[in-house]
């Protein structure tokens, strides 16, 4: 690279923040400066990771800096298309928490400006990009491990811990629904896996079951996809009980015409200790698999990319369409589509 790439943050509302900063200072990137508007909860262990990081007044501190190349982004997601946009306009490149945007009216605008700048607006899934037995998975994939992948089943359970929440997690139109938000994550393994670049929607289906104190909170949501004879299942909640030593049991199974593989990306319940527990199954392996060397080459690659102006970490289209079909099954699901 011919100088050390700089970013700044956006907004530290939601925690995935620190896996993003601190991902790209594990590459080599400078985090220079950041802004967010009050002190959200994340605030006091943000200003414990990072405190030589300098906070800045105003958003216009770091879109007019122009020693920073990157922006992250991690506001109340329905902000976050207006960041990003500003930010992008600014002549900066843009990584967001996941969901980038909550509607269909942002990600046009996001498509727009994108085009008109020719900046990278890239969204941090994290289920794939800071899990390291999803690089492994990726990788067996790729050399035919399972043969052709023709369908992925994705379970994202997430813990509510309702009482740190803030008041903006449990209002609809801010945070997005339940399947634009934590679904989005497995849309993005579904097309990646299958090697698809769009998919139908044959259902969506959000409900509250367990929380109706909070009635505009979607605590379950499920979706079913199909592109060719590609099929994906996808099921979101909140329900992580607490004895579950961590946030959420995530898993994803990926069938192939010749084995199949499982990830238990977190826990492995009962089972061994630690996190990227990945299991392969085959006409001559019946093998858990070692993660420990797979890495997490998305963060180089987008380095990389932003100096290069490359799509060697995630290809725009494929960003774009994973956030068109999560907010379309949100859609779809609440009767809007």
């Amino acid at each position: 690279m011919s100088k050390p790439l700089t970013f700044g943050a956006i907004g530290i509302d939601h925690r995935h923040i620190f896996g993003m900063a601190q991902n790209m200072m594990d590459v080599g990137a400078t985090f220079k400066s950041w802004w967010t508007e009050g002190a959200p909860e994340p605030l006091a262990g943000f200003e414990k990771r990072f405190p030589n990081v300098s906070r800045v007044a105003e958003v216009a501190d770091i879109l007019d800096d122009a020693d920073v190349d990157l922006v992250l982004i991690s506001c109340v997601p329905a902000d976050r298309a207006g960041h990003a946009i500003a930010a992008m306009h600014a002549g900066k490149d843009v990584m967001t928490d996941k969901p980038g945007c909550t509607t269909l009216a942002q990600l046009e605008a996001i498509k727009t400006a994108q085009r008109d700048t020719g900046r990278i607006w890239t969204v941090d899934f994290s289920e794939r990009f800071e899990v390291a037995s999803m690089t492994r998975a990726a990788e067996l994939v790729a050399q035919g491990a399972i043969g052709t992948v023709i369908q992925t089943t994705g379970l994202g359970p997430h813990r509510l811990n309702a009482a740190t929440r803030p008041d903006w997690f449990f209002e609809r139109d801010r945070y997005g629904g339940i399947l634009c938000d934590i679904a989005s994550h497995q849309i993005d393994q579904f097309l990646f896996l299958t090697g698809q670049t769009d998919a139908e929607i044959r259902r969506a289906y959000v409900a509250n079951y367990a929380n109706r104190d909070h009635p505009s909170l979607q605590d379950f949501g499920e979706i079913v996809l199909q592109a060719g004879e590609a099929h994906g299942y996808i099921r979101v909640d909140w329900y992580t009980p607490d004895a579950l030593p961590t946030w959420g049991d995530g898993r994803l199974t990926i069938l192939g015409t010749e084995g199949y593989i499982e990830l238990r990306k977190y826990v492995d319940v009962a089972g061994s200790d630690g996190i990227d527990h990945l299991y392969l199954v085959n006409g001559s392996r019946c093998e858990k698999v070692d993660c420990s060397d797979a890495g997490l080459p998305y963060f180089a690659r987008l380095a990389e990319d932003i100096v290069n102006r490359t799509e060697t970490a995630v290809a725009q289209a494929h960003t774009l369409k994973t956030m068109e079909l999560a907010i379309k099954a949100q859609m779809l699901a609440e009767g809007q589509l």
